[in-house]
């Protein structure tokens, strides 16, 4: 048996499944689930409240942070520990100090989620709310030049993706973050499909909120996530969500001041446990290889199975060249949401996992640096037994 698969054996959900879902859930090695369970046992023992669990909690919650800097190559005191990607978004979007006539700018390919926080955003507070149209640059266009031209002088915040959820694209950050600094715009990054699968220095990219979790590409547990607020602009960016995690009190217990640093944007009593398990999650894949090992694993992996999806008769990808992130979409040639539906269910009755996209309508198969071309392989005769069981 070689080392790939002695590594795979450490996650039990690839043992009785072909699966492509990592932009949604990925699944976690035994090792982390042994960590959340040592950890809630251990709580039970030593409190579950007490001095003794409250100095292990502060132990645990400065461990995590660690842990996720070193994925970001930032430092820990610039994260907040959040529940997923959706809560870090809320942070900086509800934070900032919206006045009426201002301008707040999303792309064409946002999670329905962000665009519902902004289009609440616009309503309570007069913020005027447009979209610019990134989808149509996924083979050709400039998605810089595209955002320069839907930016204003009272543009007070971009909010995008650092990996596109449903087309998989990347886009150029470090050229998009210097466009916003330019304009004196911030930049909020929706980084759901960016962190654990590709290389990454905030430090160097300048962006100003990255908001992550730790249950799909990192292979974390659910429930666990995090922002990254860059240190020069944090005191503009005030607690929406408030608690005693967020303040510094006196000896009376009397508020004080927010923390000086990502705590002020914590709100009470976590799961903590989960930290450990993420904690764990990350160590499992800094093993495997460094960051830029992994992500040219996945991009290896991912043009494999785009060439093989391109071969196939009624099959299109999306992508008219191979894919940039581990993200591989692809369209029917009947083109319907419910050719795409019946696909995605059919290749699950075999125990295949992928999924639906709404829009573009299409399918969605994502692939890990620890993928086989075999389970690609199986892919692949999936889809062509489908195709001649629908004719």
């Amino acid at each position: 048996m070689n080392k790939l698969h002695l590594y795979r054996q450490q996650f039990p959900a690839l043992e009785n499944k072909t699966y492509f879902n990592y932009g949604g859930q990925g699944p976690m090695p035994q090792v982390v689930m042994d960590a959340i369970t040592k950890a809630q046992a251990y709580i039970q023992e030593i409190g579950p409240f007490g001095t003794e669990v409250g100095r292990w909690i502060d132990e645990e919650t400065k461990a995590i942070k660690v842990a996720i800097a070193s994925e970001l190559n930032v430092l820990p005191e610039t994260i907040t520990i959040t529940e997923d990607v959706t809560v870090g978004c809320n942070i900086a979007m509800w934070g900032i100090d919206w006045n009426s006539g201002d301008h707040l700018l999303l792309t064409d390919c946002e999670h329905p989620g962000i665009v519902a926080i902004a289009e609440e955003i616009g309503r309570r507070f007069a913020v005027e709310i447009t979209t610019c149209p990134l989808m149509a640059t996924l083979n050709q266009g400039d998605p810089v030049a595209v955002i320069d031209q839907y930016l204003r002088p009272n543009t007070r915040l971009v909010v995008l993706s650092h990996i596109l959820w449903n087309t998989g694209q990347l886009l150029p950050l470090d050229e998009i973050a210097k466009l916003c600094i330019k304009n004196q715009a911030r930049l909020l990054v929706d980084a759901a499909q960016s962190v654990g699968s590709m290389p990454l220095n905030l430090t160097e990219l300048e962006v100003d909120f990255y908001a992550f979790t730790g249950h799909k590409w990192l292979c974390g547990p659910g429930g666990v996530g995090g922002l990254y607020v860059r240190p020069e602009i944090r005191d503009s960016l005030k607690p929406t969500f408030i608690g005693w995690r967020s303040i510094i009190t006196n000896t009376q217990g009397k508020f004080v001041d927010w923390h000086p640093d990502g705590k002020r944007y914590e709100v009470a009593t976590s799961n903590y446990p989960l930290y450990a398990g993420l904690r764990e999650a990350i160590a499992i894949h800094q093993q495997w290889g460094t960051a830029e090992e992994r992500y040219q694993q996945i991009c290896h992996h991912s043009e494999y199975l785009w060439r093989r999806l391109a071969a196939l008769p009624d099959v299109i990808p999306l992508r008219t060249s191979p894919p940039q992130s581990g993200l591989v979409s692809f369209q029917l040639s009947q083109n319907t949401p419910q050719a795409h539906r019946q696909l995605v269910e059919f290749l699950q009755s075999k125990k295949i996992f992928t999924r639906t996209i709404a829009d573009p309508s299409c399918v969605r198969a994502c692939v890990h640096y620890f993928t086989l071309e075999l389970e690609i392989d199986r892919l692949i005769e999936g889809i062509q037994e489908w195709l001649v069981v629908d004719q």
